[in-house]
């Protein structure tokens, strides 16, 4: 959860920058995933000023979690927060790495044991 400094209560309104000082995440990147992500719409007051509700930020934070941890792009990330498989991304993000599971990545790691077990004889 990003940490705020700037004494306002925790259920307080944050705006773009104070979000981005909070997540490291920057403003432009912010303002295009709001483009690129329909569920993210913080409220826009006179001047077109961005105000983020708490709902907001645990939604760039998982955004952010999908993109930049995990491996998944736009469109996987899109597919993953919607709860729909969507094939193409799917075997799209089966190919970058940090997509893979721990049950395949324990198999893979097994197999390798015993080529090298193979190797070694």
């Amino acid at each position: 959860m990003a940490e705020f400094d700037d004494h306002k209560e925790d259920g307080a309104l944050r705006t773009i920058g104070e979000i981005a000082k909070a997540t490291g995440i920057k403003t432009h990147v912010l303002r295009y995933w709001e483009q690129q992500f329909p569920q993210l719409k913080p409220l826009k007051r006179s001047g077109g000023r961005r105000y983020y509700r708490v709902e907001d930020v645990a939604l760039v934070e998982r955004i952010d979690s999908l993109v930049n941890r995990e491996g998944y792009t736009l469109k996987g990330a899109k597919a993953a927060l919607r709860g729909v498989p969507d094939q193409q991304a799917a075997a799209q993000e089966m190919a970058t790495p940090g997509a893979l599971d721990a049950s395949v990545v324990t198999r893979l790691k097994a197999i390798r044991d015993d080529l090298r077990a193979a190797l070694a004889s």
